[in-house]
């Protein structure tokens, strides 16, 4: 058995659907139609961005949001635990970390609502072969493609003896004991590295997921298992997810009893994620599959994706589409 890593990336979706799985435009869409945010806490989140009516477009501004969430988070939590009669934060300041991870959860719920699929000609050979090999999956977007996908085909499934992938997702939350293998079992392991609007804690504090049906727009819930960040604040999100920490605790497990490593739809934008391909992947065969973008060389792709890895022992394929890819062997 020839087990992989497979690391898919918000280009799955982006092949499919350019329009809905851009993050620019479902950023700007839901802060434009969000009822949950005040005038107040926009013009609070603008001026963190710059000021002048800047609306969020990317993750690269959120750096200052960020650190702002962090300071709220800190008075906040040093009034509770004093019992102060009085607060270092108007009422706005102290609901404004709340109303950020509403916004982010909306934001990654837009993304993941989407009545379209994967082709069967991407999926069939994908599942037959992670059936076949129980190699590991782990996710960047925040997509339902691929997972529901992978649910429909039966490579997930809710038998802990039988199903080929698990993510410790179980009736009563998230567990991290449910996925130790145990009795035998070979399965590998679905990561959602990013997390998922599907998450949230309940009132008793334990992490649950959704049922894909119970997800919709209006849904109340935040969440502090998303990562849409600013790349130097992911690793702090992270830290703070015992989810997320989790799958990327597992992610190092992965790689290090796979044979080969396959990265597509990736940017590469990911440090911390770079970071552990680049140390595991000197001694694994690193296939990458990229959009082929006419306004990009692939001599310059060549190079971006040798500093990304630090090594130039990979495979770079360049495809019009990268849903035309299947030789996952």
């Amino acid at each position: 058995m020839s087990r992989k890593t497979l690391i898919f990336g918000n280009g799955l979706g982006m092949a499919l659907d350019p329009t809905h799985f851009s993050l620019t435009n479902a950023m700007a869409d839901v802060w434009d139609d969000d009822e949950d945010l005040s005038d107040t806490q926009k013009n609070l989140i603008s001026e963190c961005l710059g000021g002048g009516g800047l609306v969020p477009e990317q993750e690269d501004q959120l750096d200052p949001l960020h650190q702002v969430i962090s300071a709220c988070k800190i008075l906040n939590s040093v009034s509770q635990s004093q019992n102060m009669e009085v607060h270092w934060l108007s009422s706005e300041g102290q609901e404004f970390p709340r109303a950020v991870s509403r916004y982010i959860h909306k934001v990654a719920t837009r993304l993941h609502l989407y009545e379209g699929a994967l082709p069967r000609d991407f999926v069939q050979p994908l599942a037959n072969f992670i059936r076949r090999t129980d190699s590991h999956v782990a996710t960047l977007n925040y997509d339902r493609l691929l997972y529901d996908a992978l649910i429909d085909e039966e490579v997930i499934t809710n038998n802990y003896y039988t199903t080929s992938l698990v993510d410790g997702m179980v009736r009563d939350g998230f567990n991290s004991d449910a996925m130790q293998r145990a009795f035998g079992n070979t399965f590998g392991y679905y990561l959602h590295l990013h997390g998922s609007p599907l998450f949230y804690d309940d009132q008793y504090g334990a992490i649950r997921k959704r049922q894909r049906h119970e997800l919709t727009p209006t849904s109340a819930n935040g969440s502090d298992h998303i990562v849409l960040t600013h790349v130097r604040h992911k690793r702090s999100v992270i830290g703070a997810s015992h989810v997320l920490s989790t799958y990327w605790d597992y992610l190092n497990l992965c790689l290090e009893e796979s044979s080969g490593i396959v990265i597509v739809g990736y940017s590469g934008c990911d440090n911390h994620l770079n970071n552990l391909l680049a140390a595991h992947g000197r001694s694994r065969d690193i296939h990458v599959v990229e959009w082929s973008n006419p306004a990009e060389r692939r001599a310059e792709r060549q190079q971006y994706w040798a500093r990304k890895l630090k090594t130039e022992e990979f495979t770079l394929q360049r495809l019009t589409n990268i849903l035309d890819f299947n030789s996952w062997d």
